[in-house]
């Protein structure tokens, strides 16, 4: 049993990370009873029953934008996730979780507090772009300016790092999600047909870009006729939706524009010469990559896996404090996270 975890509690997933690879990755919904709020089904049950529940049912997504939404959903949910992981075991693994940056003390000391009851021991916790920079193995401790940008399912996470800490950043709350929201309106203005989140994630997928495709690709889909009520399949190409997708991706080239406004013209020149890292599972979005090297003229640099590098980074800066402990940063533990 690992002693040493990382845990990304997001906004579409939850990951369990040790030094031997993904404990346990879960979609981070709960389906509960309706009436006493009690939890039923968790993580891919759960999200199975999005768009589909009874009365007697509802489905709650405990994390939104990087954020805990709902404390006690959010602690049974990982609470369940733990025991699925590790049982019960008498010594629970010591958990590094990682959190947007730029919050509160307050809520710092939220999520510490989640997963400790969640079954946690000798919680810490740390901002995004740090553990991003550590699971990609960047040098952060230098005088030199380093960017990293994490486009997460609830968050797009921007930071500068240098000297071992964040000089600039920003928590910008366009993500992945937003583009399913996009592929939803889209399909109800112009097909008059409504389908799920499920779905427009599916055509998302299968179909969607921010950059326009080389051969147009098409996806068949099913949703709801909005006049006549019945079922109706319809086929979506990407060429339809490349325009609104493109403009929201635009809005995140424009908030990294803002994040380096405010960064030193030494730091940027340093980001000039060894580009941007981009991860998180939104970079995955075809032309991603090529719209923000166009946008901001500076080289992208992607990685294989880019949703895990956040809780890989986490689960390497646990075992590893050395790591934190430079000029200006440092994990801070649950009991240093105390209110007095």
């Amino acid at each position: 049993m690992p002693s040493d975890i990382g845990i990304d509690l997001g906004s579409s997933k939850t990951v369990i990370f040790s030094d031997s690879g993904i404990v346990i990755e879960q979609p981070s919904v709960v389906t509960v009873d309706a009436e006493t709020y009690a939890p039923v089904y968790f993580g891919d049950k759960a999200k199975q029953t999005m768009g589909r529940t009874p009365d007697t049912l509802e489905c709650i997504h405990p994390i939104e934008h990087g954020l805990i939404a709902d404390y006690d959903i959010a602690e049974a949910m990982l609470k369940n996730y733990m025991d699925t992981a590790f049982g019960n075991k008498v010594i629970r693994p010591k958990v590094m979780a990682t959190l947007p940056t730029g919050l509160t003390e307050l809520q710092h000391h939220s999520l510490a507090n989640v997963v400790q009851a969640g079954g946690g021991r000798s919680v810490s916790v740390v901002e995004a772009p740090i553990a991003i920079a550590i699971g990609l193995g960047l040098d952060f401790s230098a005088p030199s300016g380093n960017l990293v940008v994490d486009i997460g399912a609830g968050t797009t996470d921007i930071a500068v790092l240098s000297l071992g800490g964040i000089v600039a950043c920003d928590s910008f709350k366009t993500a992945s999600y937003d583009f399913d929201d996009i592929i939803i309106n889209y399909v109800r203005r112009k097909r008059n047909i409504a389908i799920g989140k499920l779905t427009a994630e599916s055509i998302k997928k299968q179909v969607g870009c921010v950059s326009k495709r080389p051969v147009e690709v098409t996806a068949i889909a099913k949703g709801r006729n909005l006049f006549s009520g019945l079922p109706e399949a319809f086929e979506i190409s990407s060429g339809e939706i490349y325009k609104k997708l493109n403009e929201c991706a635009l809005t995140i080239c424009n908030a990294i524009r803002k994040v380096l406004e405010i960064t030193e013209p030494d730091l940027v020149a340093d980001i000039k010469q060894k580009g941007l890292h981009l991860v998180g599972g939104g970079s995955k979005m075809f032309g991603m990559a090529e719209l923000i090297s166009e946008y901001i003229g500076i080289e992208v640099i992607t990685y294989d896996e880019p949703e895990l590098s956040l809780v890989k980074g986490a689960a390497v800066a646990l075992s590893k404090p050395e790591l934190l402990k430079n000029i200006n940063y440092q994990a801070r533990s649950i009991k240093e996270l105390e209110i007095k």
